[in-house]
């Protein structure tokens, strides 16, 4: 049977993003600049990419900022038209997005991930929906969630994007028992939310891509709080794991960032910034040059 086709996608950006106060104070995290675009924009245009055609956003208090991110910019727009600067008004209408394309939910209790997935449950209705985070942002020659929607064309059911982490980090992730390996795609037998280093069935660690189908909704239905007290997603996709679609794990070409932690996002900003050609002779010459007077300094 044919996979139904993902056209909807679920943004949680109700994170208060306490690791980067005071900055965070007045603006969201996702609206914080990687290069000359928010974090944001990065996971948009992945689902555009992918063929997304509905953004549900699950926000919170203190968020317009993300509501006004994503309309039309009149004035601003006309005045790059008169001085003829036609490469930021291009780059500004890919900031823009169509009416009725964004819906937005609110998550009124911080109660994990499961629970603002659960939250846009009635705008996603009986269909498969892909999950992106925003903090996790992939630098690919094909974008992730493009791949994870080919390869969930030949599988169904649900599927994570997974990495392999150090044994020691698994206790910060989702981590996948490895039923059978294909390579890019591992067919799951069973999912362990943050676990002790030493009790991780595996290596391979869920990030912040996933293609669901609407049973996992009815899941986080039932689901009580789990690791941490909040409402895991894990678990709901867990309970998956023995039915007839299957849980698969995919293993994704490209690098990940966990612009989410400090150490990641100034990480991001050094290979995204060496990345551009515009940027990255003067960058990479700055780079060498503070490389060189630290050594000099040891």
């Amino acid at each position: 049977m044919k996979a139904k086709k993902v056209s909807k996608a679920v943004f949680p950006v109700a994170g208060m993003g306490t690791r980067f106060l005071p900055a965070t104070k007045s603006i969201p995290k996702e609206i914080m600049t990687l290069v000359d675009r928010p974090l944001i924009q990065y996971a948009i245009d992945e689902a555009r990419a992918a063929g997304i055609k509905e953004f549900i956003f699950v926000t919170s208090r203190g968020k317009s900022a993300l509501e006004d991110y994503f309309d039309h910019a009149p004035e601003l727009e006309s005045e790059l038209r008169k001085k003829g600067k036609t490469e930021l008004l291009e780059a500004l209408k890919e900031t823009n997005m169509d009416s009725g394309a964004i819906a937005y939910v609110r998550q009124n209790r911080p109660m994990g991930l499961g629970h603002a997935v659960w939250c846009a449950r009635r705008l996603i209705g009986d269909e498969p929906f892909a999950v992106l985070l925003p903090d996790d942002v992939i630098a690919a020659e094909k974008p992730c969630l493009q791949q994870m929607v080919e390869a969930y064309a030949e599988t169904g059911g649900c599927m994570v994007a997974a990495m392999e982490v150090p044994q020691e980090k698994a206790s910060s992730y989702g981590v996948l028992d490895i039923g059978t390996d294909n390579g890019s795609i591992v067919r799951v037998k069973g999912m362990v939310e943050k676990p002790k280093a030493e009790d991780a069935p595996s290596n391979l660690a869920v990030i912040g891509r996933y293609i669901l189908t609407p049973e996992v909704l009815n899941n986080l239905n039932r689901i009580k709080q789990g690791a941490g007290g909040e409402i895991q997603l894990t678990d709901a996709i867990a309970e998956e794991v023995g039915g007839t679609q299957g849980v698969y794990g995919y293993r994704f070409r490209g690098q990940r960032y966990d612009c989410g932690s400090k150490a990641g996002f100034l990480q991001a900003t050094v290979a995204f910034g060496l990345s551009r050609p515009d940027l990255r002779d003067e960058f990479g010459e700055y780079l060498n040059d503070m490389m060189v007077q630290r050594q000099a300094a040891q």
